[in-house]
């Protein structure tokens, strides 16, 4: 589904950019997810959606663990799906 019509990102997309990857930290607001992504929100309509989505995948571990340093040992463990840098990629194609 598409969430964010401005950068044709998917609810698919978020959730890939969600895991940490590359050595960075989880992404944990909008802002951040759509830094991971490679763009910047426009109109701004997406923001609760992308947030909802960010709290239905993360749950309670993405408020108790928002940029810790234990988040990226921990973070995969947590996903329905466990995620790499890649899946980000993947997940645009």
């Amino acid at each position: 589904m598409i969430v964010c019509s401005c950068n044709v990102v998917s609810d698919a997309m978020v959730k890939a950019a969600l895991a940490p990857a590359d050595g960075k930290l989880c992404p944990r607001t909008p802002s951040a997810v759509y830094k991971r992504l490679g763009c910047s929100p426009c109109c701004g309509r997406c923001f609760v959606t992308v947030r909802e989505i960010i709290d239905e995948t993360l749950g309670a571990h993405g408020r108790e663990h928002a940029h810790s340093p234990s988040c990226g040992a921990s973070c995969n463990g947590n996903l329905a799906t466990p995620l790499d840098g890649a899946s980000v990629l993947a997940a645009s194609a």
